[in-house]
């Protein structure tokens, strides 16, 4: 692979643009999410804590507690999927439900230290790979990268509060 990014077909004018824009950073996303869950398992071993886990880790790590339905639509998994990952992260330990005061019938979740342990090891290792490969980068490319972070941020918040839909 040469690393070179497929250009979108050409349109008209200014929408043309955005469109070749877009294109172009999904493929980005892709391949950075893809060489980014690959490159991880040099370093953390993958079957320790499948993707599925760690973002479902990472949603209770950003939240004092949280409910199955909450993390289904956090997540924007089927209640069903995620139940089978509490249940998962719950059996080694990583997790734990308590009854919510709030209503007896639902369960609270919360991470556990060894949850938030294997979280910060996966995370360590993210950053050790990343800073690697950001270290043999030229300096120009770091500093772009670098001054890309808050827009990348703001992208993240948009797609966040609106799923990527277009506003009513």
């Amino acid at each position: 692979m040469t690393g070179r990014i497929p250009e979108a077909p050409a349109g008209k004018g200014e929408a043309a643009g955005l469109d070749r824009d877009v294109h172009r950073l999904t493929e980005i996303v892709t391949r950075l999410r893809r060489v980014l869950r690959t490159s991880i398992r040099t370093e953390y071993a993958w079957e320790s804590l499948p993707m599925a886990q760690v973002e479902l880790l990472q949603c209770l790590a950003e939240r004092e507690s949280t409910r199955v339905g909450e993390l289904a639509v956090l997540l924007r998994l089927a209640p069903n999927s995620v139940s089978t990952l509490v249940q998962q992260l719950a059996d080694v330990g990583y997790l734990h439900r308590e009854r919510d005061p709030a209503d007896r019938r639902a369960a609270l979740l919360r991470l556990t230290p060894a949850g938030a342990a294997a979280l910060a090891g996966w995370q360590r290792a993210h950053e050790r790979r990343l800073g690697i490969a950001l270290g043999r980068l030229a300096e120009r490319d770091r500093a772009a990268i670098m001054a890309a972070l808050p827009a990348l941020s703001n992208l993240v918040e948009e797609l966040g509060d609106r799923g990527g839909e277009p506003a009513s």
